[in-house]
């Protein structure tokens, strides 16, 4: 069977083919969430990456010219009970409970430009907007503690994608790099449990290798990342570098004039360097996650448009240092 979702192997059908037009950056949708919960935040544990933020074809890079448009939705609920306490914004914390809704806006402009053979260039930027709920309690200087919760909606961190590269191996087989920007643009206050930004800057270069069976309808996809932090000057936290890893194993075949996917999806996360400043006086907070679920798609021609849609299940099976529980995602992508 042959499969074009990702645009790398020739072409199944006219629906798969659709697909291939369709395949764009995952811009870090991940920022949807991870801006949007300071408590899930780099000094609660993580960054701006999210879990299964960038993970499958449907995060590729546009291999001609086009201009994609995206809508971005994270659910994400997670609860932190370790003994240790959790830095959020300043103040230290135990017991934390936080769900949060967030959806974005991705645009992918793929110009009508070849830096070579089989070498595609594209831009892009996701502009999120969310809502969090945090309650946690807080630790006070006299040694008693307090619940407090606190919720917040508003614009989350800015991700500007400026490069963007796909090479073509073999028809199978194809590998990408693509460097993030995430911006301070979100709302932030110290002292508020929920906030819908970081108040730092990230910058996350990422590789990606994707095999997709011209013959088989079967996918491999591979990305690895890493994060490097700024301090945030309200707090004087920096934190140290993370690495990252998301894959998915699926199989797609054509059903229904399209082409559908199914398959299971993972990831895992790892602080590798240390928290520095004035404000990290918990000491270094090395975090880590592991997730794991299952994952569907959908590609096919509707009217003038061609239409992508995935949606996820990631549930956290292990966590250090940082909340556990479960993302849902949805991407829908449609090409004009």
């Amino acid at each position: 069977m042959l499969i074009t979702i990702l645009g790398i192997v020739p072409r199944l059908s006219t629906s798969l083919e659709a697909a291939k037009v369709l395949t764009i950056s995952t811009l870090q949708l991940l920022l949807l969430y991870a801006t949007a919960l300071d408590i899930h935040g780099e000094e609660g544990g993580s960054g701006h990456y999210v879990p299964g933020a960038m993970a499958s074809f449907a995060d590729g890079v546009p291999p001609s010219e086009t201009f994609v448009a995206r809508y971005n939705m994270l659910f994400y609920k997670g609860s932190y009970s370790l003994g240790r306490p959790l830095p959020i914004s300043g103040l230290s914390t135990v017991g934390a409970e936080a769900s949060s809704w967030a959806h974005g806006l991705t645009m992918v402009w793929r110009p009508p430009m070849d830096i070579a053979p089989k070498l595609s260039y594209a831009m892009s930027t996701t502009i999120p907007f969310v809502q969090t709920d945090v309650s946690a309690q807080i630790n006070t200087l006299g040694g008693a503690t307090l619940r407090r919760s606190d919720t917040q909606s508003a614009l989350g961190d800015i991700v500007i994608m400026p490069l963007m590269l796909n090479y073509e191996l073999k028809p199978d087989l194809s590998t990408s790099f693509r460097l993030g920007v995430y911006t301070p643009t979100g709302d932030y206050q110290v002292g508020r449990l929920a906030n819908t930004g970081k108040n730092f800057w990230t910058i996350e270069p990422t590789l990606a290798l994707v095999y997709l069976g011209k013959e088989n309808g079967r996918e491999a996809s591979l990305f690895a990342g890493a994060d490097f932090n700024t301090e945030n000057k309200d707090t004087d936290y920096r934190s140290g570098t993370q690495i990252h890893l998301d894959a998915t194993l699926a199989q797609h075949f054509p059903v229904a004039g399209g082409i559908a996917g199914a398959g299971i999806s993972g990831s895992w996360y790892r602080q590798i360097g240390a928290d520095s400043g004035t404000g990290a006086r918990f000491g270094d907070f090395m975090a880590m996650t592991s997730a794991l679920g299952p994952v569907l798609s959908y590609a096919r021609n509707i009217a003038n448009f061609s239409l992508v849609t995935e949606l996820k299940w990631l549930h956290e099976v292990e966590t250090t240092r940082r909340l556990k529980g479960d993302y849902i995602w949805l991407k829908l992508m449609a090409k004009f």
